[in-house]
């Protein structure tokens, strides 16, 4: 017999794999592959909503005070990247992807693209299915951990957000078409937005951390910080940039992840 914990990401599972099926049948009638950045955000909604509603716990259980931070973070997410990319081309990194792929593009944006996606989804939302194995928030001196993870978590997720937006309102002056975005956040590291979505995992893993199985959501922030340092975050983005004078100048003073706190 599973027990609570493995049911929830069976059954997540489950939920992940049909809901990123039907958008890559999407991105295929729309040929373009970057709409699985929007999918992304949601795709974190859907199973916690849905692994809330089955555990049919209180607003203010582990599971639903944690369903309310994934909304938050996820809605804006996919909201803002909507819109981003609104009339825009396809994203560069899925058309490499596709020059890379040759005559095997339909295999490799399936397996590549939306199933990897949903794979590593399945397993950053491991704070979730911990989430869902408690009935109430932990006693004792633990609930610091709750308000710490809290915070934590509220930090970056305005870190993010707050970076996204100077991005978002640089790139609108036509006087700043081609140049880089350099003040605000921007000032303080070169991807703020990867920053503030790392912390985002870090404040959610520490919020269950107290719960039976705890330790587990450590999974979600270590994965996520990998990525987005090591792997299709600050890397890739670099790369396009590599060859760019400005870039280069503006990466001798900005640190590429963590903030230059004395830069404050």
């Amino acid at each position: 017999m599973l027990t609570i914990f493995q049911e929830y990401m069976l059954q997540a599972g489950i939920i992940i794999a049909v809901y990123m099926t039907i958008w890559f049948l999407a991105a295929l009638l729309m040929k373009d592959n970057g709409i699985v950045d929007v999918a992304w955000g949601l795709g974190f909604c859907l199973v916690a909503v849905f692994i809330f509603v089955k555990t049919k716990h209180a607003i203010l259980s582990p599971s639903g005070i944690l369903m309310v931070m994934i909304l938050l973070w996820g809605i804006r997410l996919s909201a803002h990247i909507g819109y981003r990319n609104k009339g825009r081309a396809e994203d560069f990194r899925y058309q490499n992807f596709r020059k890379k792929w040759g005559k095997h593009q339909l295999l490799g944006a399936f397996l590549q693209v939306f199933v990897l996606q949903g794979f590593i989804m399945w397993w950053v939302l491991m704070p979730m299915y911990v989430a869902a194995g408690s009935t109430s928030l932990a006693k004792s001196w633990h609930w610091i951990f709750h308000l710490a993870g809290s915070l934590v978590f509220l930090f970056g997720f305005l870190f993010e957000a707050v970076g996204d937006y100077q991005l978002l309102a640089f790139k609108a002056k036509p006087e700043h078409a081609g140049k880089l975005m350099t003040t605000g956040l921007w000032k303080y590291t070169r991807h703020p937005n990867y920053f503030g979505e790392a912390v985002v995992w870090w404040g959610i893993a520490l919020f269950v951390l107290p719960l039976p199985m705890g330790w587990m959501g450590l999974i979600a922030p270590l994965l996520m910080t990998f990525l987005l340092t090591r792997v299709s975050g600050v890397p890739m983005l670099e790369e396009k940039y590599k060859s760019n004078p400005e870039f280069k100048a503006y990466a001798e003073k900005t640190p590429p992840f963590f903030p230059r706190i004395g830069r404050f």
